[in-house]
């Protein structure tokens, strides 16, 4: 069965496939995203918008902390030295199990993610949704920077978005750790991972932006768009 058949036809993935198969897939079907697949438009409008100072974030290893390091950069730059806040990009380039930052919660629930990654909470609890996208405070941009309730004390996906975050997923990791479900018995029954790939690639959270290779993306963000590389050991 092909991808686009799984998607119209399972009973656990129709109710969402059939509008994904009719907004396409982004970065394509194959497993090394082609160029022809590739938004590069997308790409440069939204990283390449224009910034006093821009910030690259490499996450590999799961670890949420990351995202604190994000808040604190943003309010560094901002409150510190003094930058606008339209002047400041900041990226996160999150790849391998950090990846799912930017899957949104029916591929969580779906596909046992925290359970299967052993992706787990303080109390060592497999974590069942992505607890880290919807912010906590609301947006004000008068509030006091040292109000722990305040935005600029939110570290959540949200927060940091509107703070001008843009949150990279990976083609070929969402490919790998399709097969990974697949071959580890986590996708429904008769997926392939093709179809999981499909699946995922087609329940990002909103904002987040499909690379064809994640460490190709580094190297291209530093050398042409002249972001600043920082992969903090947390």
């Amino acid at each position: 069965m092909n991808r686009r058949g799984f998607l119209a036809t399972s009973s656990v993935l129709a109710a969402s496939g059939t509008a994904a198969a009719a907004q396409g897939i982004p970065g394509g079907t194959h497993l090394v995203e082609r160029r022809s697949d590739f938004d590069a438009a997308s790409f440069g409008r939204v990283l390449g918008r224009p910034a006093r100072i821009a910030q690259l974030y490499e996450a590999v290893v799961f670890r949420p902390a990351v995202l604190s390091s994000v808040k604190n950069s943003f309010n560094g730059l901002q409150f510190g030295f003094g930058y606008a806040p339209g002047d400041i990009a900041i990226a996160l380039a999150a790849h391998g199990p950090s990846a799912v930052y930017g899957y949104n919660d029916e591929i969580w629930a779906r596909y046992r993610l925290g359970e299967f990654f052993k992706l787990t909470d303080s109390a060592g609890a497999p974590i069942d949704s992505n607890t880290f996208v919807r912010k906590r405070a609301q947006i004000d941009a008068a509030a006091d920077p040292d109000d722990p309730m305040g935005m600029y004390q939110d570290s959540s996906i949200e927060m940091l978005q509107h703070r001008g975050l843009v949150v990279l997923t990976c083609h070929t990791a969402v490919e790998e750790q399709a097969r990974t479900l697949v071959k580890g018995g986590a996708a429904p029954a008769g997926a392939t991972a093709t179809d999981v790939a499909d699946d995922i690639l087609t329940h990002l959270i909103p904002g987040a932006v499909v690379v064809p290779s994640m460490v190709a993306t580094i190297a291209v963000l530093q050398a042409e768009y002249r972001y600043v590389y920082l992969a903090p050991e947390l």
